[in-house]
């Protein structure tokens, strides 16, 4: 059998992550946590931050965007 790639690996992690998110931390609070992450990810030349952060705060952001967006789009 083979191993999945490590791609396959890091999208199953961040998969879980989002997941774990999703349920566990409020809708507001999520989308400052992605708003931060974005923010650090830009400061990601800086020794503790890092450019990862900026996919996933993308990612927790979206998590409370989409649903929102769909709210404003079914009032008109």
């Amino acid at each position: 059998m083979s191993q999945p790639s490590t791609w396959t690996r890091v999208r199953m992690k961040v998969k879980r992550m989002l997941v774990w998110v999703r349920a566990h931390v409020p809708p507001g609070l999520r989308l400052l946590l992605g708003l931060v992450l974005i923010a650090g990810g830009i400061l990601g030349f800086l020794p503790v931050l890092g450019f990862w952060m900026l996919p996933l705060g993308v990612a927790v952001a979206a998590l409370d965007i989409a649903p929102l967006w769909r709210w404003l789009q079914s009032r008109k």
